[in-house]
């Protein structure tokens, strides 16, 4: 297979390595093929770099381009918007607007904030889940990622499926050299998807836990689909003992329906941060929830500040995007598009005697090279061949086909059938290769 040219690219990261940390803004650039890329432009479900390179883009910019690159409404209204002011550290009517909206889509959305980024509005939502409750630590899930900060930057990797420890009692690793060892004391950590388990562990620490925080479905590691009951189980517990059960619907917000996972799956959790999708590339998050949870914000108990947040090109872009998703409802077609490649994925992959394993709702899934059958944790992720997954991505990249490193695939709005069919013939190329 002939490589791709990426000369302007290595040219520009050696300049860019004399001002950037490594020469990128975030850590995941840095594990491009065959290293960060620079782009120039994107349209629709192409994204093109500055050797000229075209890439049929599955990775939407980590997620958020759910109306995929450029999409001219979203544009437009940031720039119309835009020319009556950046930022006034006050309010204005859009703001009111896309808050209103949230409120009529989103079922746990009584009362909101916005902010900047996912991690930002976790650890709002842990703020007020302490003050409500008067209970320090949350419980979280190996594998799941609730932003960068320190708190949840531990139990996100490991150096061995065997240093995780036992089911009951896991061991965690930080993420980051620098994390304040007391940090990994904020939270109790368990597998995913064993409500047994949760069950055990409220039993014996309902009275230290203030949150239960969970990824709806578990779409940084195997785009895992929560087992039958499990969600269910989590609301129940959570009501059972007076504890905060907060989504992070950073990834399924807006992607598994217009009104998230939440909506999707029937279970209305306490508190939900949304961000990615809902913006379209923009920095904009909310953290939503029902009054009893927000109204300390409400009474200022909880203190939540930030300059930037709900500048008016970042609200402008909000309010588009969901406008679009309205009126178009491209929902059905992205789950229909999104299986249609995962089976031809299973299907090419059968063909050449590859092991691959093909996971997730469909807007987005994942793919890994393991003899199980299915993944139901993050313990099973460690199963997957990450080599073999590696010249894999990197293989596709060379024929400018664009998906996140760990095999996350996302479908957007803008993919049309011939993409579709057009991965599928270059998967079974690429797995006819390696």
């Amino acid at each position: 297979m002939k490589s791709l040219v990426y000369s302007k690219s290595a040219e520009l990261l050696e300049r860019s390595k004399k001002v950037l940390a490594g020469g990128v803004s975030s850590e995941f650039r840095k594990y491009n093929h065959p290293h960060a890329i620079f782009y120039t432009h994107g349209k629709g479900s192409h994204l093109f770099d500055v050797d000229g390179n075209d890439y049929l883009d599955f990775t939407l910019s980590q997620g958020p381009l759910i109306l995929g690159h450029s999409h001219p409404h979203v544009l437009k209204s940031v720039a119309d918007y835009s020319e009556e002011g950046q930022l006034f550290a006050g309010q204005h009517i859009k703001e009111v607007e896309l808050a209103e909206t949230l409120n009529r889509l989103i079922p746990s959305a009584e009362l909101m904030r916005f902010c900047l980024d996912g991690s930002e509005a976790v650890q709002t939502a842990f703020r007020v889940a302490r003050a409500k409750t008067g209970k320090q630590k949350f419980l979280r899930f190996e594998g799941h990622y609730h932003g960068w900060l320190d708190n949840v930057a531990w139990g996100i990797s490991t150096p061995s499926a065997d240093a995780l420890g036992s089911r009951e009692n896991p061991n965690v690793f930080p993420w980051s050299a620098g994390l304040p060892e007391h940090s990994k004391d904020e939270f109790i950590i368990l597998p995913w998807n064993d409500l047994d388990l949760v069950k055990k562990t409220l039993a014996d620490h309902h009275h230290e836990i203030a949150a239960i925080i969970t990824e709806p479905i578990m779409c940084n590691n195997g785009c895992i689909v929560p087992q039958e009951g499990f969600l269910q189980g989590l609301r129940d517990l959570c009501g059972q003992y007076g504890i905060a059960l907060i989504f992070d619907e950073v990834i399924t917000g807006f992607r598994m329906s217009i009104g998230g996972s939440q909506r999707y799956f029937g279970i209305t959790p306490d508190m939900s941060i949304f961000a990615k999708a809902m913006g379209s590339g923009y920095p904009i998050s909310a953290i939503v929830g029902k009054r009893e949870w927000m109204s300390l914000i409400e009474d200022a108990k909880v203190i939540h500040a930030g300059t930037m947040n709900s500048s008016n090109p970042t609200i402008a872009a909000a309010l588009a995007t969901i406008e679009v998703l309205e009126k178009e409802n491209p929902y059905e077609r992205m789950f229909r598009l999104g299986n249609k490649l995962m089976d031809g994925l299973r299907k090419a992959a059968a063909d050449h005697n590859h092991n691959l394993l093909v996971q997730g709702p469909g807007p987005m899934f994942n793919i890994g090279f393991t003899d199980l059958k299915s993944v139901k944790d993050y313990r099973d992720t460690l199963s997957y061949d990450r080599a073999k997954l590696g010249k894999f991505i990197s293989a596709m990249h060379d024929e400018r086909i664009r998906i996140i490193g760990r095999g996350l695939w996302y479908i957007s709005a803008a993919h049309t059938e011939e993409d579709i069919d057009h991965a599928i013939e270059v998967s079974a190329r690429v797995l006819g290769s390696i």
